[in-house]
């Protein structure tokens, strides 16, 4: 007997609200009050931990490019393609890294498991100031790309387990506009510290890394008392125990499973699906199709003649490819989550053929200036579409919180493992500032990417068409805070009462989940007040029921109680 089987019984399908003009600011002010505290507890702890957790590892990783260029090229020796070999070090500890990573981080505590990994960086970013010699930095960038391999992944994954669809897209894309105010600052850091040669014995290059590495620290401390783990397991301070319930409920609505052990039948279900495979590429195609981790902007302005440019000039006329960046990555973000209705994939293709129109022309190479200029520059625009993919890698496997980590993080360790040897062809140091090679090969990868867009959206719908996903689509106007009754004693009262139906027809297996979900909607119902057209506690809680009756127990995990129709994106 199919779902659609249960729409003879008594249901009420809620009218949807029409969200208000402030829900595209920013969709907390159209929450009722109880989940907006909640969200802004969650924003100030978790999405700002990860943020600026991720803008000191921007800072980090492009300091090496920074500094190249800075002095340290000339200081060391590096006159050959030392660079490539540093920069593919770190890539392939940040690849070794990231799927033992994930695994380790469904299993323990991630305020415990992500901080950890933030201290490592730390104190190895500090270290590297006292490097001399071009083999100590390849082994300690290894270390410090193994450390670092966990923090993006596992944050994303944290996201994913905290906030619903229409909430979702901005808060992946807040990263990717910390990972580029990073790369600027970056910029502007080295441009500073490079007058600072000769204090204390260091050199202007190495004083960024001792003020990256002394930046890092405090952050990596605080994450130990900031970050809430996951809802099934979370004991945070700053969470009540009504707040942690609400929480739990809301991924239930939104139909994102908790934590589970990992079997055979799991394993071989994740590793058989399309997901893991085609979401991989896609993320390849953006990570690998874009020139964020190459200073091409740097030597072409470093190599510039007529006119020549200063250090801190080339440092920061740099920096105006990731204000691009971050300009653009907020547009993608909210025309994502409210005008797209949750849509990833427009984005996608979008910076796609950006790419092709600003590679092809750098490939070309003989153009005029300022069209140059506006390439390296209008290049950002799709700098930051990591945040969408990493987004929708969370939508497209929320039936499963492991496929979701092990997604996630196979997404960005086949993407590095390409940065490995790819950029060692493509992006030789010896070939600067033309890069022909290079900027071919962007531009093919911006093709991948946007025909393995319209390929996921295109499998992914038929999955929804077919009932195996079911899910909401659109902005989550329709907030789990509408699903209430009258009064909170008469929903805990029909909740006894449902539970002693329950285990007369279905036995003692279901009737207290049917219960605490009672419970729980019916704690929801108590915390606001909302418009009649919302749908009863006691009538989603009977729903619930009569999909786990007339489902096998192994296919009712699949149900998601919906507070509007899906919609095929």
């Amino acid at each position: 007997m199919s779902v659609d089987d249960s729409k003879g019984h008594d249901t009420v399908q809620p009218e949807k609200k029409k969200p208000r003009w402030i829900s595209y600011l920013w969709d907390t002010f159209d929450k009722p009050p109880a989940e907006r505290r909640l969200l802004m507890k969650l924003d100030a702890a978790l999405l700002c931990f990860g943020a600026v957790g991720y803008f000191v590892k921007s800072v980090d990783q492009y300091n090496i490019n920074n500094a190249f260029v800075s002095g340290m090229k000339e200081d060391l020796g590096l006159y050959q393609n030392q660079l490539n070999y540093i920069q593919t070090a770190w890539s392939l500890g940040y690849m070794l890294g990231q799927i033992p990573s994930n695994i380790i981080l469904s299993r323990a505590r991630p305020r415990y498991w992500i901080p950890s990994l933030e201290v490592c960086w730390s104190v190895l970013t500090l270290s590297l100031s006292r490097c001399n010699h071009a083999y100590q930095f390849y082994i300690i960038r290894f270390l410090v790309g193994l450390c670092e391999s966990g923090y993006y992944p596992g944050i994303q994954h944290s996201l994913g387990s905290w906030y619903r669809r229409d909430e979702l897209g901005k808060r992946a894309c807040i990263l990717q506009i910390c990972s580029a105010v990073g790369q600027m600052v970056s910029g502007y850091m080295m441009g500073g510290v490079y007058h600072l040669g000769g204090y204390g014995g260091h050199k202007g290059w190495q004083w960024a890394y001792i003020i990256d590495g002394s930046l890092s620290l405090p952050m990596a401390i605080a994450g130990f008392f900031l970050l809430p783990d996951v809802p099934e397991i979370t004991k945070s301070w700053y969470l009540s125990e009504e707040e942690i319930k609400l929480s739990q409920l809301r991924m239930q609505l939104e139909g994102r499973k908790p934590r589970s052990k990992y079997t055979k039948a799991k394993l071989k279900r994740i590793f058989t699906s399309w997901h893991i495979y085609l979401m991989s590429i896609v993320y390849v195609a953006f990570n690998n199709g874009i020139t964020n981790t190459q200073p091409v902007f740097q030597q072409f302005l470093r190599n510039s003649k007529n006119p020549e440019y200063s250090v801190s000039q080339v440092n920061n006329y740099a920096t105006t490819t990731s204000a691009m960046q971050v300009f653009m990555t907020i547009i993608y973000a909210w025309l994502s989550d409210t005008v797209l209705k949750g849509r990833r994939w427009p984005p996608l293709v979008f910076g796609g053929f950006v790419n092709i129109i600003c590679y092809v022309s750098l490939a070309v190479w003989n153009v005029p200036k300022w069209w140059k200029w506006t390439c390296f520059i209008g290049a950002g625009a799709s700098y930051g579409l990591g945040g969408l993919c990493m987004a929708w890698a969370n939508e497209v496997c929320e039936r499963d919180s492991e496929e979701r980590a092990i997604t996630i993080a196979a997404m960005n360790e086949i993407a590095y493992l390409l940065q490995i040897w790819l950029p060692l062809i493509v992006w030789q140091q010896v070939d600067a500032p033309r890069y022909f090679k290079g900027y071919v090969t962007v531009s093919c990868m911006s093709v991948l990417l946007i025909v393995m867009s319209l390929v996921v959206r295109h499998l992914h719908n038929r999955e929804q068409s077919a009932g195996v996903v079911k899910r909401h689509q659109g902005p989550g106007v329709d907030s789990c805070l509408q699903l209430q009754t009258h009064t909170h004693d008469n929903n805990l009262q029909q909740g006894e009462k449902d539970k002693g139906e329950n285990r007369n027809t279905a036995g003692q297996g279901h009737g207290a989940s049917d219960l605490e979900l009672a419970k729980s909607m019916a704690f929801v119902s108590t915390l606001s007040p909302v418009s009649s057209s919302s749908a009863s506690t006691t009538t989603m809680a009977k729903e619930y029921r009569h999909h786990k009756e007339v489902l096998s127990p192994t296919d009712s995990v699949d149900i998601e109680m919906e507070t509007r129709p899906s919609r095929i994106v």
